[in-house]
């Protein structure tokens, strides 16, 4: 079942989240939020756009949430998006099934324009955006120190509406 997250679900998604904090790259973030700052990520984030958890069994295995992918007017139809499968549960289509959900949503929002920021390397993201019709189009080069390295960065990008002139009005998800 997917659903709307919501400030509850928090100490779940930083169950899940929290291993790709301390023990990979996948994301540049050091310290493990709290469930407190986690739920407030999800409530401003579902002020704008969807937030969304996959549950099985009554248990949240993933999430996928868009963002501001940047803090101007004109970038209002562009969206950062994000998805975390806990891990163990990878492979069962669950981060396809969120992100699926997911565009729907935006769809109705008229945005046009997905980016996914992913650390290089990380081939089985790569392929799994490959797969859900993104595609390359940034490459930025020892870009984040973590764990005791540089990385690189990549931005993949998927159109998911024509870019009409003038576009649709933006429309704020407001948490519905």
């Amino acid at each position: 079942m997917i659903r709307l997250a919501t400030a509850a679900d928090a100490a779940a998604l930083v169950e899940i989240y929290a291993p790709f904090v301390t023990d990979t790259a996948v994301t540049f973030e050091y310290e493990v939020p709290s469930k407190e700052e986690f739920g407030r990520r999800i409530s401003e984030t579902l002020r704008l756009f969807p937030y969304l958890v996959l549950e099985k069994n009554g248990a949240i295995l993933g999430y996928a949430y868009a963002s501001r992918f940047k803090g101007r007017a004109a970038y209002d139809w562009a969206v950062e998006t994000t998805v975390y499968v806990r891990q163990g549960s990878e492979g069962n289509g669950y981060g396809r099934a969120l992100y699926a959900r997911l565009e729907e949503l935006l769809a109705r929002q008229n945005v046009t324009n997905l980016n996914a920021c992913i650390t290089f390397p990380n081939p089985s993201s790569i392929a799994f955006h490959e797969s859900m019709g993104y595609r390359t189009a940034a490459h930025f080069t020892m870009c984040g120190y973590k764990l005791g390295q540089w990385w690189d960065m990549i931005w993949m990008e998927k159109f998911i509406a024509e870019h009409s002139v003038p576009p649709e009005p933006f429309v704020p998800f407001n948490g519905k």
